[in-house]
């Protein structure tokens, strides 16, 4: 049998003719920090003086002699990396094994019969990456960083959120490998349904020995679960050459749905390759497999229609409005991130509400740990290639290593049933027709041969279960510009770059796979990341924490449609720019899936960070919860109840129509509503009120406009208008919160223990006595460990709010009031 010897221990990094021990997984910046050497980057403003690190060649260094006794036995050994960041050396005793230039491959060295001393040179990326371009030529970017010409993680030459932090490294696990006759190299399943019975037809590749070339060999496939008849389904097969196919029935399977569509049952699939006859008592087992798949249907439906271009994910025949986020890799250093904290962030993830994460193309394909917990929560998958905002060459030797990553990833990735779309790239096809790219390429390769052509033929070819798109945005045809909202996916940028969040409004994308708008990271985030510093918007920490071009500037101007901007009160100012961050994803939000199923999904950018920063991001770059996270529970809820302005300018907070009620059921029952809308004055009292019994279907949308009389007048500054029903609250104001005529916030504030006192954890009851808009509880601010259960919340006269707090070092009312913020008069 295989045995395999793990190479994670005993390694050294090259330092100044030093030697410093080295972390395998790892990069060279964890190591320099673990020996003290560098700065965290992530701290104030220290990611200038690490650049340096990215700039030079790197060595790691580990004997074998120790593994070489364990040799004899096994007609060949190999070394295998999982992951080599990026160009690399490699060298055994010095001979040399090969050269690698791609992080997002695995690697294999013939070894057998060497030992000695293992060295792993790898160069500066930016050395690579000129030495590509001078073979290449110029490609147009929007970054002044090299990134297109590496098989490497763009996002570590920085980003409008990240930082420029490049890395070098082993940053996926190491091994020996030792084997006779015969291995697996390749197990592909494919796995469908059709009419109750499961299929999987599993296509194996194996790698002979010399000696194994003339044996006879044999493949055994088993697939098992508490949910299979008899407990096992099994099939047999001969090897022919290199290559095998063993076809798997499993008759009344559970079907494998996203979250908020049914259960996710997993199964065991294994399989082992024996030499032999496999019916024989002789037959000996050489290498096994082992995986958990899903069985479900996926299709994409790109059909025209009325409104244009459809895009929407049907998972076993059920249509979905697909409840989205981006995600970005979790970590700049992503030999960091373990399968805890994927586990974690994607718990936080489906707890939001989310039932699909898109995978973005300018980070990593992930490790298996990502996509297992996403086949047990029910997150669905939308994998991008990895390219992004760039235009990629397509000459040698960038084209080979584009085919083989390609190749590589879909046969890791292709037994996961969470996995449901392979996407070309990000934003590249949008970028050849939009940003001035054409005319500089002057017909020079820029990545459209990879997208349209060379991807879906290798996605055919390997994994044809799958659907798969040629980039996001795309209209599905040149005939349609690339970002044309009418056909396909569409990124709406337009609206943070320029606008104010309600032109969000303006439109019907029919799917929108990007949209966003930025806040601050937490309060206590902040104070651990820029030590010391007074915080100020343009403090040098601050500004240094903002990628984004004219990040801040953006951030105003968004506050300043709605509010008056506060002068010299940061605390003012960050819980400003979270509120509009919240309220600006509810917007879009609500308003797109009131309107299903012409528009059949939102991703919002962006659920993570990478490091503490001020961004896009729900959950912050410590881990923490911002207001937004909140607001996407709500908005993501499979039941949603919200105010839109009428169809008049629909510009502004109001329309010149009466607003419309639309009641969102994306549940599998009925919804009988009982929706109470009041038309209330500023001060809480009530104008007039109605109720409305409506019944809205399963997997559907109730859309009315409100009774006449309700509706505040339009452009008022006294009224506002409420509808609740079982819990839920929209509100909707005429005119922005800077014209509208708010009294002083007045409400009490108490402090209970319901876990006894010295738990951390409480209860505040907060009790209004006047309108109390979009109040928060930073629940931070009482302690660096401390959560709060609720977000924003917007409270009536009289009306009483209860939140629980968890982990908080500071519990007197006196502590939670000074934690508590809310919308003010102007």
């Amino acid at each position: 049998m295989k045995e395999v010897v793990p190479l994670a221990e005993d390694w050294s990094l090259s330092h100044s003719e030093n030697l410093l021990p080295a972390q395998v997984p790892g990069c060279v910046h964890t190591d320099l920090l673990t020996a003290g050497l560098i700065p965290d980057p992530f701290l104030g403003v220290n990611e200038p003086d690490v650049a340096w690190v990215g700039q030079r060649a790197w060595t790691y260094v580990r004997d074998l002699r120790a593994t070489d006794t364990a040799e004899e036995g096994h007609e060949r050994t190999d070394l295998v990396f999982d992951g080599l960041d990026t160009a690399a050396t490699i060298t055994l005793d010095g001979r040399e094994l090969g050269h690698t230039r791609n992080m997002h491959r695995r690697h294999r060295f013939d070894v057998t019969g060497h030992h000695g001393l293992l060295e792993v040179h790898f160069a500066s990326a930016y050395d690579e990456a000129a030495s590509v371009r001078a073979l290449t030529g110029e490609r147009p970017n929007v970054y002044p960083e090299p990134f297109q010409y590496i098989r490497k993680m763009a996002s570590s030459f920085g980003w409008d959120w990240g930082p420029t932090l490049v890395t070098a490294g082993i940053w996926r696990p190491a091994r020996l490998e030792r084997w006779s006759t015969a291995r697996l190299a390749d197990v592909r399943p494919l796995v469908t349904v059709d009419d109750g019975t499961g299929r999987v037809e599993v296509r194996v590749e194996v790698e002979r020995t010399a000696q194994g070339t003339a044996h006879p060999l044999a493949v055994r496939a088993t697939v098992e679960g508490a949910l299979v008849e008899g407990g096992l389904v099994e099939a047999r097969g001969v090897v022919e050459g290199t290559h095998a196919v063993l076809t798997l029935e499993v008759p009344d399977v559970c079907l494998w749905w996203p979250r908020g569509y049914g259960d996710q049952p997993l199964y065991d699939l294994e399989l082992v390759l024996v030499e032999g006859a496999d019916e024989a008592d002789e037959a000996r087992p050489l290498d096994s497999w082992h995986r958990r798949i899903g069985f479900r249907s996926v299709e994409l439906d790109r059909s025209a229609d009325e409104h244009g271009t459809g895009f929407t994910l049907v998972v076993n025949g059920e249509r979905i409005f697909a409840r989205g986020v981006n995600w970005i890799p979790d970590d700049v250093f992503p030999s960091r991130i373990t399968p805890e904290r994927y586990r974690t962030r994607l718990r936080q993830t489906a707890e939001a509400g989310v039932d699909l994460v898109r995978i973005w193309g300018g980070g990593i394909y992930e490790d298996d740990a990502f996509y297992d917990a996403c086949d047990e929560l029910g997150l669905m998958v939308w994998q991008d290639f990895l390219f992004a905002c760039a235009a990629y060459p397509e000459e040698q030797p960038l084209r080979g290593e584009v085919d083989a990553e390609a190749r590589d990833n879909v046969v890791r990735l292709m037994p996961h049933p969470s996995l449901l779309l392979w996407n070309g790239n990000n934003e590249n096809l949008w970028g050849f027709r939009d940003w001035a790219w054409e005319p500089e390429l002057r017909g020079d390769s820029w990545g459209g041969g990879y997208y349209l052509d060379l991807l879906p033929r290798i996605v055919a070819e390997l994994d044809p279960t799958r659907p798969y798109a040629a980039g996001s945005p795309w209209s599905g045809s040149w005939d349609h510009h690339p970002n044309d909202p009418a056909h396909g996916t569409h990124h709406s940028w337009e609206v943070w770059n320029r606008r104010d969040y309600a032109e969000y409004r303006d439109s019907v994308p029919r799917f929108v796979a990007e949209f966003g708008w930025q806040a601050p990271p937490a309060m206590a985030t902040l104070r651990r990341a820029l030590p010391g510093e007074r915080l100020a918007p343009n403090s040098p920490g601050m500004l240094h924490h903002q990628k984004a071009e004219d990040g801040n500037g953006k951030l105003n101007r968004g506050v300043e449609r709605h509010f008056a901007l506060p002068a010299d009160d940061f605390d003012r100012w960050h819980y400003l720019t979270q509120v509009v961050q919240a309220r600006a994803i509810a917007t879009g939000i609500e308003h797109w899936r009131s309107h299903w199923p012409v528009c059949a999904g939102t991703v919002v950018w962006q659920i993570n960070d990478c490091w503490p920063v001020s961004s896009w991001s729900a959950i912050d770059g410590d881990g923490r919860l911002k207001p937004l996270y909140h607001e996407l529970r709500r908005v993501y809820a499979d039941r949603l109840l919200t105010l839109q302005p009428g169809d008049g300018d629909g510009g502004d907070e109001g329309g010149d129509n009466d607003p419309v009620l639309a009641v969102v059921n994306q549940s599998a029952e009925p919804w009988q509503a009982r929706v109470t809308l009041r038309r209330l004055r500023a001060d809480g009292t009530g104008v007039a009120e109605h109720v409305l019994d409506v019944t809205v279907a399963a997997r559907s949308v109730h859309r009315q406009t409100v009774p006449q009389g309700l509706a505040p007048a339009p452009r008022c500054a006294k009224e506002f208008l409420v509808a609740d029903s079982e819990g839920l609250r929209s509100v909707h104001f005429p005119v922005t919160d800077r014209e509208f005529a708010y009294p002083a916030p007045r409400y009490d504030v108490a402090v209970e223990s319901p876990m006894g006192t010295g738990t951390g954890s409480v209860e505040v009851v907060v009790t209004a006595h006047t309108l109390v808009r979009d109040l928060l509880l930073q629940a931070d601010r009482l302690g660096p460990d401390a959560v709060c259960d609720t977000g924003l919340r917007t409270l009536l006269p009289g009306e009483q709010l209860r939140l629980r707090v968890a982990g908080a070092a500071e519990t007197g009312a006196n502590a939670v009031r000074a934690a508590l913020f809310c919308v003010e008069p102007a």
